[in-house]
């Protein structure tokens, strides 16, 4: 395969750094933004989590590109490239991405790679590079693999994969207050703004990558409240700049508690695979 995905993020990476630099800039006049200040600390942790993300892409890449292939000598049907398979390739891919989103918040096995995401109590454009190198061991490849299954090349999927990942860049700003009409099909910075917020009223809502319309159609959306600020990070806040223990406090925790002595082995996977907050019964112990 000739195609090489990464391309796609080396391109707009300079577009990333100029938003980023006006944002700092935007900032500097907004002082009471207290919590979209840009820090050295938490910018240099969100840097250095985005190069260990790539470096956990590039290692698992020759694999999960394998087994999408393995699944596209199965496809359903030979779909050709036109500007309408892309465009529903592109659709197809946000609305797989939504439920993937939505799983990494309600199973602790994907949620050990998520949470990196979430754990800074700050948000701006920074914050979007802020990603896992686990995400590969998570499994998130592999709810692409209804695309392949469907008809679509493996180029195609990581193509609009990235380009979805490229898009949500811009709604880590606290800069954008809201976006009129677009409002009510496009995942937003308001929205997304209440994604990554700790209020109880906020908390797993609006898993949109590109569409809001799939939180509105699944009852999963909530807007943002003026007289409700969002409070950013973690209900279990985890403060350290580490990227070491960013990337796997979690998995740490997890696995503690599924194999803590003298547990059901049903409880031991429910402490994989059901929610991060979920424990056993005290009569099951």
């Amino acid at each position: 395969m000739s195609f090489n995905p990464e391309y796609i993020l080396l391109a707009l990476a300079p577009v990333f750094f100029l938003f980023i630099f006006w944002e700092w800039r935007w900032l500097q006049r907004h002082p009471e933004l207290t919590n979209a200040q840009y820090s050295l600390k938490d910018t240099v942790s969100n840097a250095t989590l985005a190069f260990l993300h790539q470096v956990g892409e590039l290692i698992a890449a020759v694999a999960i590109l394998s087994v999408y292939t393995w699944f596209f000598d199965w496809r359903l049907f030979d779909i050709p490239m036109t500007w309408w398979s892309l465009a529903f390739a592109f659709v197809l891919q946000d609305f797989l991405y939504y439920w993937f989103h939505r799983c990494s918040h309600q199973i602790r096995w994907l949620w050990a790679a998520h949470v990196v995401h979430h754990s800074s109590e700050h948000l701006n454009f920074s914050t979007a590079f802020r990603q896992s190198l686990m995400y590969p061991v998570a499994g998130m490849w592999a709810f692409w693999i209804p695309m392949a299954v469907v008809g679509f090349a493996p180029e195609t999927i990581i193509m609009v994969v990235l380009l979805n990942l490229g898009y949500q860049f811009f709604v880590h700003t606290q800069a954008v207050r809201r976006l009129g009409v677009l409002e009510h099909i496009f995942n937003t910075p308001s929205h997304h703004r209440v994604h990554h917020a700790s209020n109880p009223e906020y908390i797993d809502r609006n898993y949109a990558g590109v569409l809001i319309i799939w939180d509105k159609f699944f009852g999963t959306f909530v807007p943002e409240q003026d007289d409700n600020p969002c409070v950013y990070g973690i209900t279990k806040p985890v403060r350290t700049h580490n990227p070491i223990t960013l990337t796997f406090h979690e998995w740490r925790d997890m696995l503690r508690d599924a194999t803590a002595p003298n547990k059901r082995w049903q409880d031991r996977i429910g402490h994989l695979v059901k929610r991060p907050d979920w424990a056993p019964q005290e009569s099951n112990k």
